[in-house]
Parts: structure tokens; C-alpha cells; sequence
């Protein structure tokens, strides 16, 4: 008797119920019986594509970083354009509206998956290390473009505003900010550095 349906691209399914459950129910209720109840499959099937479930949890990480390259082409491409602060703001909003909050969360919570991700990342937490790199290098190039002043030391904003927005978002039970909260705090991180017209 069938288990469960049959999976057209069962990693992104999985990863996909992987995702719900931790929004929902958080990193300790992440369990390979809840991704695959999630998923609506066998628990077989997880472990089919994954040699175990600390390794599923290490791609997920994975393929949710490797996301961020596509953010990080999208906002660097926006320098020049709108403001800044703007442009900070929005990517920070992206950037932990979506799960990348419970997906710190769970790197926090399981010694074996940091270790696991060690490997590929020796330095930082995954996600947060990639971010920050966004950050970094948008704001590199609107400082060669002259809108943030020519000292300005964005290997410190980053982090800054890195960590100013995960504050922001961290409660996974609250409501998200209010967009005038974020902007806020942008405004106030990068104040000595932009050169700009505000509008």
C-alpha cells in the first residue's frame, strides 16, 4: 500500500515542506517524519536523494544561500537608482521576510548542521555571511559611483545592517516590521556616509 504520492523534483518539494514547517512550528519541530508528513510522501524518499537527515538540512541551507545570488546581482544592478536607503531597505526586507530568519534559527540550534556546513563556510553563519556580502558589495559600488562618501567603511556597515535587520525580523512568532521601522534603522546606519539628494 502506497505511502504517500510520487514526488516530481523531490528535493525542492522537500526543501519546500522543510521550509513550512520550520515557519510554522520552528526549528526544533523539524523532524525527516515531519518534512516527509509535510510533503505528503515516504520517509523513504528523503532518504533516497539524502544520505541522512543532517545532511538534507545542510543542502537546504545550501540551496537557500545560493538564492541570495540572485539578490545580490538584483541590488548591486540597483545602484544609481532610487536612494540608498531605499534600496538597503528593500533588500533587507526581502531578505527576511522570507525564511531566512528560521533558517538562521536552525543553523543556531543544531551543533551537527553547523558543523556539516563548516566545511563550505568556515568563517560566520551561512546566510548571513552571503548577506552581509551583499550589502557589501552594493554599497561598494554606490561609493564608486560617489552616493556614499569615499571613506565610507562598508566591511562595517554591512555586518551593521546585517544584524540590525535580522534583530528586526528575529521574532518568528511576532508580526514582520513595519517598513518604517526598517527604513529607519537604514537611515540611521548609513546617515554619516550618504552623499546622495534625498527626495
Amino acid at each position: 500500500m502506497p505511502t504517500g504520492v510520487a514526488l516530481h523534483d523531490a528535493r525542492d518539494q522537500l526543501f519546500d515542506a522543510a521550509e513550512r514547517v520550520l515557519l510554522r512550528d520552528g526549528p526544533n519541530a523539524l523532524t525527516s517524519r515531519a518534512v516527509t508528513t509535510e510533503a505528503g510522501c515516504a520517509k523513504g524518499v528523503l532518504h533516497r536523494h539524502f544520505a541522512d537527515f543532517d545532511a538534507f538540512l545542510a543542502e537546504l541551507v545550501r540551496n537557500r544561500v545560493a538564492r541570495i545570488d540572485g539578490q545580490a546581482a538584483a541590488l548591486r544592478a540597483s545602484a544609481g537608482t532610487g536612494t540608498v536607503a531605499d534600496n538597503v531597505a528593500r533588500a533587507l526586507t526581502d531578505l527576511f521576510g522570507s525564511v531566512a530568519v528560521a533558517i538562521v534559527g536552525l543553523i543556531i540550534s543544531r551543533d551537527d548542521l553547523r558543523a556539516r556546513l563548516r566545511r563550505t563556510t568556515p568563517t560566520g553563519i551561512p546566510l548571513l555571511t552571503e548577506a552581509t556580502a551583499m550589502i557589501a558589495s552594493y554599497l561598494a559600488a554606490e561609493r564608486e559611483l560617489g552616493r556614499i562618501t569615499a571613506n565610507a567603511d562598508v566591511d562595517t556597515l554591512a555586518p551593521t545592517l546585517i544584524g540590525a535587520g535580522h534583530l528586526l525580523f528575529a521574532d518568528r512568532k511576532g508580526t514582520p516590521p513595519e517598513a518604517g521601522a526598517v527604513d529607519k534603522v537604514v537611515a540611521s546606519v548609513i546617515a554619516g556616509v550618504v552623499r546622495e539628494q534625498q527626495p
